[in-house]
């Protein structure tokens, strides 16, 4: 074999490998953005804060933890309607608007339905109107929550406002189970957790990002509000005197033994 059948065979061979590992390498699924971070961050700690605060309504033990948690949970619901107002466009609250919009023509169509066929194709385009019913109704409903909630803090007013206040947690904790389930059901029916957006902020399929920018930034900025306002509510409690301590432990004591 001569140099020049050597220098022949080198890059053919070197090219080889590559080549092949090209082709064992499995393309990763297209993905698109549809929700941006801000938005996501906003969500979860709106239902973090409804779900501890809550956990926490019953018992003088937990009441400033409850009351935080209901100052954040209103500051949420502020900043979520600043953010539809002024963010991006697939957050725009109008989108929203423009969806419960069709909510009574759909209605109407369903009570016009007289067979499964029509039922079906009735029923399809009616699971995004109802998501965005619900979503509406956890907006509105944390308005006269919180508004009640302050009311009661400050003690503007005696058991008819606490039953007022426990009336709207009662049913906004209705509408969130709706809405859970209403997810859990669309995640069954078309066989693609339908959750998960809300998590990663994207979905599998070719095309264009419906969220441009992800605005991770402003999403961080958000947690470190939250977590800074929760900081400030700590270190500015009342604290418990040590006789009132020192009481409440006897008498723990005495109901264990």
């Amino acid at each position: 074999m001569t140099s020049d059948t050597l220098s022949t065979a080198s890059p053919s061979s070197a090219s080889a490998p590559s080549s092949a590992q090209a082709q064992t390498q499995t393309p990763r699924p297209a993905t698109r953005r549809v929700v941006d971070a801000t938005t996501r961050m906003l969500h979860w700690l709106m239902a973090l804060s409804f779900t501890a605060a809550y956990i926490t309504a019953d018992g003088e033990r937990w009441r400033l933890v409850h009351v935080t948690l209901g100052y954040t949970l209103a500051g949420l619901v502020v900043a979520r309607v600043l953010w539809g107002l002024f963010g991006p466009r697939q957050a725009r609250l109008s989108v929203l608007w423009r969806k419960l919009q069709g909510v009574p023509a759909w209605l109407k169509s369903m009570a016009a339905v007289r067979s499964p066929t029509a039922l079906q194709a009735t029923w399809r385009p009616g699971q995004n109107l109802l998501m965005a019913l619900a979503v509406a109704l956890i907006l509105a409903l944390v308005v006269p929550l919180t508004l009640s909630g302050y009311a009661v803090w400050d003690e503007w007013g005696g058991e008819w406002l606490e039953e007022v206040h426990e009336f709207f947690g009662n049913t906004l904790l209705l509408v969130v189970l709706a809405h859970i389930g209403l997810i859990a059901l669309l995640s069954a029916l078309r066989r693609k957790n339908q959750a998960l957006p809300m998590l990663t902020g994207r979905v599998q399929g070719p095309g264009p990002d419906l969220a441009k920018s992800n605005h991770g930034w402003l999403a961080a900025a958000v947690l470190a509000c939250v977590l800074a306002f929760w900081a400030w509510q700590w270190n500015t409690a009342p604290q418990q005197p040590a006789a009132d301590a020192t009481r409440w432990s006897e008498n723990h004591h005495d109901d264990d033994d």
